[in-house]
């Protein structure tokens, strides 16, 4: 049975840089498993992807030697199940608020004793490259549980959240976070608030050992944020980044292109 290289090198203190995939096409999918990225997660949360398209997503990124991982739209645990039998290596969990509701989504990621994850399903094992048996005897070692801080509760709950067994990885959507962070008046807070928000994220996970990442939009970003100690970190999204080079040449072409962000991620 394959392993899962982004868990352990999480593990071993090493960064892992990947991107999102919200297009939910599975020919981009094929060419971005081969551009480099060990990890790729399919958005699951904010784009029109079903469970079918999911599901042959994961086997084109798997087939493609690299980790697939899915964004569910919340951690309950029909979602975490569907992702997982459907050869997902790991999920990211949106909203994650509380010890309560991280303590159900790593049940939900784990066979039993130690969670309650149903036994079924065959895709899984095709792209761990096993057979069922193999899998379900290992999948609890392999998959990859990331659960997202998004909010000031969970910020508030860091320590105690981080300190679960079975939580691999933390994860900061800067967008979510911000919004969250608004004021009864609607105001974002300032850039320096969200930093240093984004900081006690950092400082809970070096202190509980638990590997955090965020979300960012350029290399220099991802160096910098490497360089504080972050390991779990996306670079925009496969949308993005079509946008961001198909405005770029028709700026140069003086074409007008839309003024602000199409897409944030």
């Amino acid at each position: 049975m394959k392993q899962n290289p982004v868990k352990a090198a999480l593990k071993a203190g090493k960064a892992q840089v990947g991107t999102w995939l919200s297009l939910g096409s599975v020919f981009a999918a094929r060419v971005m498993a081969r551009s480099g990225f060990p990890w790729l997660t399919v958005d699951l949360e904010h784009s029109p992807i079903d469970w079918s398209d999911a599901g042959l997503l994961f086997g084109a990124i798997a087939d493609a030697g690299c980790v697939p991982l899915a964004r569910v739209p919340r951690g309950d645990h029909d979602h975490i199940k569907r992702v997982l039998d459907a050869g997902a290596f790991g999920i990211v969990v949106p909203m994650v608020n509380t010890v309560e509701e991280a303590k159900a989504a790593v049940a939900a990621a784990r066979y039993p004793p130690v969670g309650n994850r149903s036994i079924g399903g065959a895709l899984h094992a095709l792209n761990f490259n096993a057979t069922a048996g193999d899998y379900f005897r290992h999948a609890n070692d392999e998959i990859l549980v990331v659960l997202q801080t998004e909010s000031p509760e969970g910020v508030e709950n860091a320590e105690a959240i981080y300190s679960l067994p079975g939580v691999d990885a933390i994860f900061v959507g800067p967008n979510d976070l911000t919004f969250q962070m608004r004021g009864s008046d609607g105001v974002d807070p300032s850039p320096q608030q969200l930093e240093a928000m984004l900081q006690r994220v950092l400082a809970a996970g070096k202190k509980t050992g638990t590997p955090v990442g965020l979300h960012v939009q350029t290399v220099e970003a991802v160096q910098k944020r490497i360089a504080e100690g972050w390991q779990f970190i996306a670079l925009a999204s496969e949308l993005k980044m079509m946008l961001n080079d198909a405005q770029r040449m028709t700026a140069a072409l003086d074409l007008k292109p839309p003024k602000g962000d199409l897409a944030r991620y």
